[in-house]
């Protein structure tokens, strides 16, 4: 910072100084953190990116200096230099880096005055996430937000360090390309230049970076930015961070060892965590049927216990119709439930699964000396003792049971035993940290609503080799080479082997119904490129937003994103997205349904 333009020179950030500077002269610059006026004393807790730095002005050493600190107010941008001194045994503060140090003032330079702050800057603030957001220059000034970034930053430098040790080549891929609509929609933006046509801004780099590895590239890696045009969540944003990962010349196991090590290195270059390798493996169906989701959260028991062999005969309909029609009965046993949840909270858990699509939950609890349930009436003396024995039932258990479609189940069951944790606290002293890969993924999903097959990762992902022969005649029961990395019942991301072959790939587009030129009209380019050679290759790409909130121990990604989006993909401080000019509009040729936007 030149000395012309402040009449002052910065010597370094407020924590750049130690006891080993003590009688050393020092200039400080930041912003007014607090003001204390003691009578002929002032404190002035001065704020920069690294943190505080105390400085003392005092009425006996300089008058007017004393008088000049007398008008500080919070968040005035000051510059002060004067000499760093021990601070008085009673003023020392441990918990800061600069807590035994302090700069008596005696030259102090206001750079700029600031108005009352419309928000809350306190580390523990209150304030309204929305005004945050509209004040989000603001509210990036407080500490903790700020470490979340610091912590981004070095996430990224490790990402990039790793993969470049790795032989892996970063490569910029196009933000303005073909709208290929499957999945989510796409944003897109008009040309100008064409008029009528439409470039779609990325979901993922994926058609560009198997294009890579048909050119030769081997391994590529990427940090960028993807979008999507989909319903928010508090993970969800419109647009979002992707480490973009893809290999050549590599199987599963290759791919997963990789990245396995990338976890390792990042985890403990950023917050000094050992994560042990190898990473657990599960797969795709061991993970619904012990735990309801394809994003298992580990840590605590309550696994799901399929009950659908004992009670698919029973004389309760709503259990035996269940499994009739090709669903199924399962249950959790909460341990000590009926003894900690009173029947209204019981109760309370049926609406709660109505939001998964249940109908109801039936249950069972376990008194001293009999068990109380709406449902036991309904089945034979056999059937209970039988369900008793496979969950393990002791007195005080509460048994909760699902019977329905497989994946109301899962889902309904899955959801139940992440709100008991919640509610029993059974996280409670576990690791931190837990990462599981889930593999082998169902290949296809089928749309009832289209009445057709749909990719469920994507169209290149590969099916397993043993079971290329049920492509025709059960594709249903195809499992992909496709593997998602979890975190906490967290997906993080997730990858798969692609396809290579020309057969095997026509096959996948003819059972997603489309026609050849159907599929040459979406990725022609990238299957002409297939005629020219293509090696075996896949990858993953992460979500770098949902890494960095995991670590930083948010539950939100909006604390990890500077100027992140709300629900309703706006931004509160800009007023994104907002009208253009009709003039603006003429140039793309885009008229604008004036009756639909209003009636939005």
């Amino acid at each position: 910072m030149a000395e012309s333009m402040l009449g002052m020179k910065r010597t370094g950030r407020c924590t750049g100084f130690t006891r080993d500077n003590i009688g050393d002269k020092a200039t400080v610059m930041g912003w007014v953190n607090k003001r204390r006026n003691l009578g002929g004393v002032i404190f002035v807790d001065v704020r920069d990116i690294s943190g505080v730095m105390q400085v003392v002005f005092k009425s006996e050493d300089d008058a007017a200096l004393f008088a000049k600190a007398e008008s500080l107010r919070n968040e005035y941008v000051i510059a002060v230099s004067g000499t760093i001194v021990q601070r008085d045994e009673e003023t020392i503060n441990p918990n800061l880096e600069t807590g035994y140090i302090e700069i008596v003032a005696d030259t102090l330079k206001i750079l700029s005055e600031a108005e009352t702050p419309p928000i809350d800057m306190s580390e523990n603030s209150k304030t309204n996430e929305l005004l945050r957001l509209k004040y989000r220059y603001l509210d990036l000034r407080r500490p903790t937000m700020q470490e979340n970034f610091v912590l981004r930053h070095k996430a990224v430098k490790v990402t990039r360090d790793f993969f470049n040790d790795n032989g892996f080549l970063e490569i910029e891929t196009p933000f303005l390309t073909k709208s290929t609509p499957e999945g989510a929609r796409d944003y897109l933006v008009p040309s100008r230049v064409n008029k009528g046509s439409f470039y779609a801004l990325p979901q993922s780099p994926q058609i560009f970076k198997q294009l890579l590895m048909v050119s030769g590239f081997d391994r590529y890696m990427q940090i960028v930015k993807c979008f999507r045009d989909e319903d928010l969540r508090a993970d969800r944003q419109p647009e979002f961070t992707q480490i973009d990962v893809e290999m050549s010349f590599v199987d599963e196991s290759d791919v997963l060892a990789v990245n396995e090590r990338f976890i390792k290195r990042l985890m403990k270059e950023t917050i000094g965590v050992d994560v042990e390798l190898p990473i657990k493996r599960m797969t795709y169906e061991e993970a619904m049927n012990r735990f309801g989701s394809d994003k298992p959260e580990i840590r605590f028991g309550l696994e799901l216990i399929d009950l659908s062999d004992i009670l698919g005969n029973s004389g309760f309909k709503v259990f035996s119709g269940a499994v009739e029609k090709g669903g199924s009965v399962r249950a959790i046993n909460i341990k000590k439930g009926y003894e900690k949840l009173s029947r209204r909270e019981i109760d309370a858990l049926g609406e709660f699964v109505k939001t998964y699509g249940a109908k109801g939950m039936a249950w069972i609890a376990v008194d001293k000396d009999e068990l109380k349930s709406p449902v036991t009436k309904f089945l034979s003396e056999r059937e209970i003792n039988m369900v008793l024995e496979r969950t393990g039932a002791e007195y005080g258990d509460l048994i909760c049971f699902m019977a329905d479609t497989n994946k109301v189940v899962f889902d309904s069951l899955g959801a139940l035993r992440l709100e008991i944790a919640k509610r029993f606290n059974l996280l409670e002293g576990k690791e931190k940290f837990s990462f599981l890969w889930v593999t082998h993924f169902p290949l296809l999903e089928y749309d009832e609503e289209s009445k057709r097959w749909t990719s469920t990762h994507h169209p290149f992902t590969s099916p397993l080799d043993e079971d290329l022969g049920k492509l025709e005649t059960d594709p249903g029961s195809v499992r992909a080479k496709a593997y998602d990395i979890i975190l906490n019942g967290v997906e993080l991301g997730g990858g798969s082997i692609r396809i290579h072959r020309h057969d095997i790939q026509k096959k996948i587009f003819n059972l997603l119904g489309f026609t050849d030129e159907q599929a040459h009209e979406r990725f022609g380019f990238l299957l002409e490129a297939f005629e020219y050679g293509v090696p075996p290759h896949g990858g993953i790409a992460f979500g770098l937003d949902r890494l960095i909130m995991l670590l930083a121990g948010k539950s939100s990604i909006r604390d990890v994103i500077a100027f992140p989006k709300i629900q309703t993909a706006a931004c509160p401080m800009t007023d994104a997205p907002s009208q253009v000019d009709d003039i603006q509009l003429k140039d793309l040729a885009i008229k604008l349904d004036e009756e639909q936007i209003k009636g939005q």
